[in-house]
This record gives structure tokens, sequence and C-alpha cells, in this order.
């Protein structure tokens, strides 16, 4: 196999392609891509193909063979630049993550179908996560903070050059539950900034500022809302003028379903308006 892939490589001229321009910005971050890593370390590549189920954009990438081949070459270009991310040595990270989104319904079924003819090792190398459930799924192997938001998790393309990403907490909302998240301690003059996703949510979400001081008013700065299941992470402010705490409400009363959730947040000394 080793031979084999170093004969293909050479042929197909593996070691040059990522100085190649081959073009396909439109596809970049949306259909293959390289982002972030898991809880081990393995840089982890996401492949998104439903773009493609639009007849224009499939006749503008795949509609002769030359286009094909270099789509094919590109493909290999985001996998090279996860290979640059391996150490390939004892004790050292040598693996990369792939991560198929959305594949076909009948997906699932084939591969329960082929299971029990597959081996143990087979087998291992794969996890399929049912409709509704991609981000408990990938909370077990990826911190939420470096899933994309569009998967149910808090790291978005805006993020990117911006330092490592902080990191997030992570919580359960047990079906026909609540939860509220307290950020005490917030002081006068001061600016809170937070992110907040619930995977699948389809739950009401709400925040509040509630004062120290007696007498003060409660401030609703997020008015109780329902968040739908495509719903990517809420990213808000709030800049306080006295001192309090903030209150983050998931209201999973309506549900039977247990679900996964994180939140992050930072708070900062306002600036002052000249």
């Amino acid at each position: 196999m080793l031979l084999e892939c170093l004969a293909w490589r050479k042929d197909f001229g593996a070691d040059g392609v990522l100085e190649e321009d081959l073009g396909f910005k439109e596809l970049e971050g949306t259909v293959a891509y390289m982002h972030g890593f898991d809880r081990e370390g393995h840089p982890v590549c996401y492949n998104a193909y439903g773009v493609f189920k639009d007849k224009e954009m499939y006749e503008k990438i795949f509609g002769d063979d030359e286009k094909l081949k270099r789509f094919l070459r590109w493909r290999v270009q985001i996998l090279e630049r996860g290979i640059e991310l391996l150490q390939f040595k004892a004790g050292g990270v040598n693996s990369i993550i792939q991560i198929f989104v959305n594949v076909p319904w009948y997906f699932s079924l084939l591969y329960s179908m082929f299971s029990p003819f597959l081996t143990q090792r087979t087998k291992s190398k794969f996890v399929i996560s049912k409709e509704g459930n991609v981000a408990e799924t990938l909370y077990k192997f990826i911190r939420a903070e470096d899933v994309p938001a569009g998967y149910g998790g808090l790291s978005r393309p805006s993020d990117v050059g911006s330092g490592p990403a902080k990191p997030a907490s992570e919580f359960t909302v047990k079906g026909g539950g609540k939860v509220n998240i307290q950020i005490e301690g917030i002081e006068g003059g001061t600016t809170i900034t937070w992110d907040i996703v619930v995977g699948g949510w389809e739950l009401d979400y709400s925040a509040e500022f509630v004062p120290n001081a007696q007498g003060s008013y409660t401030i609703a700065v997020e008015k109780q809302r329902r968040i739908g299941a495509n719903e990517e992470a809420i990213h808000n402010s709030f800049a306080a003028r006295e001192a309090g705490k903030l209150v983050l409400s998931v209201d999973n009363t309506d549900s039977r379903k247990r679900k996964v959730a994180a939140y992050r947040y930072v708070v900062r000394k306002s600036t002052a308006a000249t």
C-alpha cells in the first residue's frame, strides 16, 4: 500500500499541488476545508457536498472531464494542507479526522447492512450521527469552540486570525428541563460579550441583566423567543452601567429530548465615546 501510494503521488504530482492556483474560491470554506483540531490534536477536515444539488453549480464544477480533474486536484490540495499539520513520529498525531455533513438518508441504511461484514478495526474508523444529533456527536470528539457555527458549534470564519479560540463551557439541557446560566461579578462600566448555542435548538432562550443594587430594575437584554433547529450560535453583548449579573435562560420544557449546549463570555472595560 505504501509503495502504491508513493507511485500515485509521483504520477499525480501531489508534492507540488499546494503551489497550484486551481481556482474554486467559491468552494473554500463550504465544500471541503480544514478547520481546527479534535480533542486529541488531529486536524479536522469538513466535507459538505450538498451544494452540488444545484444543477448550475454541478455543471460549473463537474461539467466535463477537464473540470472534474481540476476539482480532484483541488480536493487533494485540501488534504495536503491537512497532511502538513501531521507529525508522523512515535506518539505524534499522524491521522486526519474526516467529517461528512448531511450525507443522503440511505447512507446510514447501507452502512448498517454492510457493518456485519466489516472488521472491528474498519468499523472503529466510522461514527454515524443521526439527524438532530450532530452537535452531540461532534462534541464527543471536538470542543465546542472549534466546531463551526453551522454545525452547532461556536467557531465562525471571522474568528480566523484572532488568536486561539476562547474555551467554552459545555452543559446539558435535560428533556423537560430549564437551565439558567448566571454570570456574576460584572462591574459597572464594563461590556460583556457572549456566545451560546444548543445543539438542535427548538427551545426558548432569553437573557437579562440583574443589577446588584436594591431598587434597580432587571433589564431584558434579549426577550424570550423560540430558537429554530437550524439557527447558529447566538452572539451578543451588553454594556453594564452598574454592577450586577447576566442570566442566560435556556428552556427545554416542551421537549423530552436531552440536548447538549455550550457558552462562553468575556468582560471588558467599556470604551468611552469621544
